[in-house]
């Protein structure tokens, strides 16, 4: 009887086969690896718990951003009008909260309100504008980037209306309330460690929207849709009223954002929120996220927001010049978008 020939798994064929995937899979984490090794390299006292804790907040709101965001890339769309209402809710948070001895108030005569009206009146704005690109979506049958594009504009419009009018004129909206102030930029004390708000706000929401996407029929019917719409209609989901609501949630997450915003940067004008909805976009993709649908996972938006934010802050450590910095960041998103399609093309 003859032995039986066994293929060795270190052969050639195979070797190439698994590097081939690996690259595939891992060649952006592997880049940003790299940057992330220069910078420490650079000047090593980028590695510090103070640059940690303040990547993780500046990360913080466009790490809840990018959770709405990459709801909607689940369902095989995406959203252009994230940043601009996030800009839009923070102006409108901030000019209800500004102080009440600011000679130049918005509202000289507005009582001191409670820090609850404001975040209300910014998750209730970003959740119309969400309630009008899920409109847009699922009844209208519009492509996502078509309808968000319309609604940024209108956001972005409307923000300019609401500071540039009189009798102050368009001017930057600062000088906030205290309480405010201390309730997003304040930390707790464990010990020797300071662990600021935001980080926490952030992590509360990503466990939130875990939840969401793992242990609810609203989760379950979320990948479905983003898998196979057809498919997800014809067992019984309701692809209408599904949609609708997780773009209502990512309109949700864009008002708190906003609202976190503004008193995490101290003050906000038009520029409030530019482009952030394309650092959420690349958050997503770098965090697995798939724009084939159905795919993504909320440890993985983290991740990549987090990574985003730390060749961010890393260029800004070492004195990179901002025009590079755009470069940079395109490039990134080309990669992962690249590496995405091909992931989508080989399973197919």
């Amino acid at each position: 009887m003859e032995p039986v020939k066994i293929e060795k798994a270190n052969s050639p064929k195979f070797n190439k086969e698994f590097f081939k995937s690996f690259l595939l899979n891992y060649a952006l984490y592997i880049v940003l690896f790299i940057m992330i090794i220069f910078f420490i390299v650079k000047d090593p006292t980028f590695l510090s718990f103070k640059n940690l804790t303040n990547i993780l907040t500046q990360a913080s709101t466009r790490g809840i951003l990018a959770l709405g965001v990459a709801g909607l890339i689940v369902l095989q769309g995406t959203d252009l009008s994230a940043g601009r209402i996030l800009g839009l809710t923070a102006v409108i948070s901030a000019s209800l909260l500004q102080s009440a001895t600011y000679a130049s108030r918005m509202y000289p005569n507005l009582p001191v309100l409670p820090l609850v009206v404001p975040l209300l009146a910014a998750i209730f704005i970003g959740a119309i504008f969400g309630a009008i690109n899920g409109f847009g979506v699922a009844k209208l049958k519009l492509h996502a980037f078509i309808i968000t594009l319309g609604t940024q504009l209108i956001a972005y419009g409307a923000t300019c209306l609401y500071i540039d009018r009189p009798p102050l004129g368009a001017q930057p909206i600062a000088n906030l309330d205290t309480r405010y102030r201390d309730f997003v930029n304040g930390s707790i004390s464990l010990g020797p460690i300071d662990i600021p708000y935001l980080i926490i706000y952030l992590a509360i929401i990503a466990l939130i929207m875990w939840f969401v996407w793992n242990k609810t029929t609203l989760g379950k019917n979320m990948f479905a849709i983003g898998g196979n719409l057809e498919a997800a209609a014809v067992s019984g989901v309701n692809v209408v009223k599904n949609i609708m609501i997780i773009f209502i949630i990512s309109g949700v997450l864009y008002g708190i954002a906003g609202f976190l915003e503004a008193a995490r940067a101290g003050s906000t004008s038009t520029a409030t929120g530019f482009n952030y909805e394309l650092d959420a976009i690349s958050a997503c993709v770098v965090g697995g996220v798939s724009f084939s649908g159905g795919v993504g996972t909320i440890p993985g938006v983290l991740i990549g927001a987090v990574l985003l934010q730390v060749i961010n802050y890393g260029l800004n450590f070492i004195g990179v010049n901002s025009y590079w910095q755009f470069i940079i960041r395109g490039l990134i998103i080309i990669i992962a978008v690249s590496l995405d399609v091909r992931k989508y093309l080989a399973k197919k």
